[in-house]
């Protein structure tokens, strides 16, 4: 999916989306109740959620929320906290030793800001993670956003532009840029 991608909603594209989204609630909601100690388990529906098995040393604490999976791309060694969420439709791409603390949140779908086309569309932007990273408990990454090789997004960080490799981001400051 490339950046800025707009698909119209109620279209045949949307239907397919809405049919996986509920396969991957179903398969995270059995995936999020198994006993922590169930390897295999683990193994059999991760295979199912992100459509292939996960690579060598990735460690995937739950619960763990996707909206789809099948986008979700984790290299060797990425370690992933509980309670995290993935909206990858639009790509998710972790690179390897990527460490991602709890409860951060990766948004790659939204909706146009003009009140008109709002509830008619999904916008989309795929989020890009270069190795060595690690991501502070509780920040959210947003649509579009690459983040360098070697940086840290301090917890509780919303990222809303790309990161230069080997620096750290913090905070969390909303403030108003445009009026309609």
């Amino acid at each position: 999916m490339s950046s800025d991608r707009l698909m119209r909603i109620h279209s045949a594209e949307f239907r397919a989306m809405a049919d996986r989204v509920l396969r991957a609630t179903e398969l995270t909601s059995r995936l999020n109740v198994l006993p922590f100690d169930d390897e295999a388990g683990k193994a059999e529906l991760f295979e199912q959620i992100l459509g292939r098995p996960l690579p060598p040393g990735v460690t995937i604490y739950p619960p763990f929320y996707t909206d789809h999976g099948h986008h979700l791309e984790l290299a060797e060694r990425v370690f992933i906290n509980q309670n995290c969420t993935f909206l990858d439709y639009a790509g998710i791409r972790l690179g390897e030793r990527v460490m991602v603390g709890p409860k951060v949140t990766f948004i790659t779908v939204g909706h146009p800001v003009d009140p008109e086309e709002r509830r008619g569309w999904l916008s989309g932007a795929p989020i890009d993670v270069a190795e060595n990273v690690w991501i502070g408990a509780g920040a959210m990454i947003l649509p579009g956003v690459s983040i360098g090789r070697d940086a840290v997004v301090a917890a509780g960080a919303i990222v809303t532009e790309d990161v230069p490799a080997a620096s750290l981001v913090t905070g969390g400051k909303a403030s108003v840029n445009r009026r309609w």
